[in-house]
């Protein structure tokens, strides 16, 4: 799954490690988010959209296709 974090992060001008106090998790958890190691908790996708004040599906692109 990819994602807009970083895109969003750096146009308030934040660092990894600002968004994460923001967020209460770990700048390495902003950074795994980031780089598309780890894929974020309902929780938090829903919180970094919250501070983002955008729709979930504007952070985070899915390419999945259902099978026909």
């Amino acid at each position: 799954m990819e994602n807009r974090i970083r895109d969003y992060r750096e146009a308030k001008g934040w660092s990894q490690g600002e968004l994460a106090r923001r967020l209460g998790v770990s700048r390495q958890t902003v950074n795994a988010v980031e780089t598309d190691k780890y894929d974020p908790s309902l929780p938090l996708a829903l919180r970094m959209a919250k501070i983002f004040a955008v729709p979930v599906t504007d952070l985070f692109l899915d390419q999945w296709e259902p099978n026909a």
